[in-house]
């Protein structure tokens, strides 16, 4: 099966530790690579996935908060040191490239490509790209500043040929791309073979759902059910709920009632606060809410649609 994979870069929250990085992802579709979020110590982090930095052309930031972007600059900087010539596309809501514009021109005004800034709305979700493999949506959140998440949706693949029936009936190479596409063949004496009979049909399309940062927030159930893997901030345990709705902030548990009513496949929890030594505490109170639940950690990979066991109390 082609890669749909998640590669964490950076899981916790405003504070960075020893224990973990800001907030920032790479999500692997079929080897493209986009990121999601740019926290600092993110390139540092990026290079220790090995993927290819050149295969990385688009950036989503969820929203300017520091945790978020403040790895960017630097990032870009280094793309240009490596001799980048591919155009760097950044997705933000408004108010990012107003901030940037004046920081790369005093320490990136000789790069090799050009960056360019795209602002989305975020009171709706919205399809912000698109490519022959995969959409990226909106998800409107609900912070202390403008903010979305970000839905990925693996567009179907065409079917799989079965080579032994192509064999038998002798069907020449220029009709793989049509019957892979649906349509029946035609044999020279005019026999219709039904294209149920020479393909079987592709694994379902695969979905990701990045939800950070955010208030406990049931209006995102409906655009996010049934996803396959839903990533939600899980900032705080049970006993800082309050801290939690001043902060616009989600506990753990809150995250699991999420992805419970959406009827999510798994759910990932991230964005924990610096207090907590030791996480176990928000995996179990989400436990109890949502039995498919694991906590992100830094350089974690995870392939959308595989069984995960680790984590796990």
């Amino acid at each position: 099966m082609e890669k749909f994979d998640i590669h964490i870069l950076g899981c916790g929250a405003t504070l960075p530790t020893t224990r973990h990085f800001s907030a920032s992802q790479v999500v692997n579709v079929r080897d493209k690579l986009f990121m999601i979020d740019c926290g600092e110590g993110a390139q540092m982090q990026l290079r220790k996935t090995h993927l290819k930095f050149s295969r990385l052309n688009h950036i989503f930031i969820s929203h300017l908060h520091g945790d978020h972007c403040f790895g960017l600059l630097g990032l870009i900087s280094t793309f240009g040191l490596l001799g980048r010539t591919a155009g760097l596309h950044i997705y933000s809501p408004d108010g990012l490239e107003e901030l940037f514009r004046p920081l790369l021109d005093a320490f990136c005004h000789h790069l090799p490509y050009e960056v360019s800034f795209h602002t989305f709305e975020v009171k709706k979700p919205a399809v912000i790209y698109e490519d022959r493999s995969v959409t990226v949506e909106t998800i409107p959140l609900q912070h202390r500043v403008p903010c979305c998440g970000f839905l990925f949706r693996e567009k179907p693949r065409l079917n799989h040929i079965i080579r032994e029936m192509v064999d038998f009936y002798q069907i020449p190479v220029s009709w793989m791309n049509r019957i892979k596409n649906g349509e029946d063949y035609i044999t020279p004496e005019g026999e219709i073979i039904c294209n149920d009979r020479l393909t079987r049909p592709a694994a379902l399309p695969r979905s990701y759902a990045y939800c950070s940062d955010t208030i406990f927030d049931p209006d995102i159930v409906e655009q996010i059910k049934g996803i396959d893997l839903l990533f939600h901030e899980a900032t705080f345990a049970d006993g800082e709920s309050a801290r939690a709705r001043e902060t616009y902030h989600t506990t753990a548990a809150q995250a699991a009632v999420i992805a419970c009513k959406a009827e999510v496949k798994q759910l990932l929890l991230g964005h924990f606060s610096a207090r907590y030594e030791d996480e176990t505490i928000l995996l179990r109170e989400a436990l109890q809410e949502f039995s498919e639940t694991l906590l992100a950690r830094e350089g974690m990979c995870i392939a959308v649609r595989e069984v995960l066991s680790q984590n796990k109390p």
